[in-house]
């Protein structure tokens, strides 16, 4: 597995590939041969590349993770597929449909995966609570809230730079998002207000989407709030409450009712590493890829349409 990165690094994937059997971590590139260096004795990364092109032309490297700033996911993910690479790519892979549909029509005419890498869909944790909802563990689900946020104020770090689509929509957001649609599918209209900071980008965000079955949806991001990440799944019967929806460190969901609150706890799992398998798995035929061309381009539609509505002020129907 190469490691291909620029920008915001991803430290977090590491652990989970040195853990795994069925990973090995070959290499990481920089545009900047000293710090890929750097980064690859940090990392216990044998090799270093100057350049990405450099780390593509190794033959040696079968799929590579791109965690480059949001604007060069889709190109870059092109150009590892059309160097024969499989692709794991940082979220959002981008929130342009046209370019999601691109970087796809690449992995189908190359013969290559290409994975969106969105590390909780993996964990035991949220498969359970998709049975969950599901099974009617809560009757009919009604309402979906979810929240993910921190502080950041650093004018330089990439997640506040407005020309490669920073934000906080983009960086946590998509979560927020991406478990809204896992539960309700994909939503009929939404409606998102943003607070744009000092950079330029928007530094809290709320969204409001409407699903099919009136299944509605809210929820609120920000890199200018205090640390919070939860989900909450409503229904006609109870709730689902996760105090740990996407890093599930701690991985416990609450069965709220009237008679009494049921806590379901799960042993903790590296979601990253769990991640990384599927992949591994994918590639050598044996796994299906959890998350592929459909979910990415149902993400993408619903990002954009949440900017656009924050920039128009009105309600918009993501484009089908």
């Amino acid at each position: 597995m190469g490691d291909h990165l620029d920008g915001p690094h991803q430290p977090a994937r590491h652990p989970g590939a040195h853990a795994s059997p069925e990973v090995d971590l070959v290499g990481v590139a920089s545009r900047d041969l000293a710090r890929a260096e750097e980064y690859a004795r940090t990392w216990e990364i044998p090799r270093a590349y100057g350049s990405y092109d450099e780390l593509l032309a190794d033959p040696e490297i079968e799929a590579v993770y791109v965690s480059l700033p949001n604007t060069m996911h889709w190109e870059w993910s092109i150009r590892a597929l059309e160097a024969g690479k499989h692709v794991l790519c940082e979220k959002p892979l981008s929130r342009h449909p046209e370019q999601v549909e691109a970087a796809f029509d690449a992995a189908d005419r190359t013969g290559r995966l290409l994975m969106e890498a969105f590390m909780y869909r993996h964990n035991p944790q949220t498969k359970r609570l998709k049975q969950l909802v599901d099974d009617g563990a809560i009757g009919e689900l009604r309402l979906v809230r979810t929240t993910f946020s921190y502080s950041l104020y650093d004018r330089d770090n990439i997640r506040l730079r407005t020309e490669v689509e920073g934000g906080a929509l983009m960086d946590v957001g998509c979560y927020c998002v991406s478990g809204q649609r896992l539960l309700a599918g994909e939503p009929e209209r939404v409606n998102g207000q943003a607070w744009f900071g000092e950079t330029g980008t928007d530094w809290v965000f709320t969204g409001e989407l409407r699903f099919p079955g009136d299944v509605l949806g809210h929820f609120d991001c920000g890199t200018a709030l205090t640390d919070r990440d939860e989900l909450e799944a409503v229904g006609s019967a109870g709730s689902l409450f996760l105090d740990d929806p996407w890093h599930c460190r701690t991985p416990v969901i609450e069965l709220r009712r009237d008679d009494g609150v049921e806590r379901i706890e799960l042993e903790p799992v590296d979601s990253y590493r769990l991640e990384l398998e599927n992949l591994s798995g994918a590639i050598r035929g044996e796994a299906e890829p959890l998350l592929g061309r459909d979910d990415a381009l149902a993400q993408a539609r619903t990002l954009e349409a949440l900017h656009r509505s924050a920039e128009t002020g009105e309600p918009v129907s993501p484009a089908a």
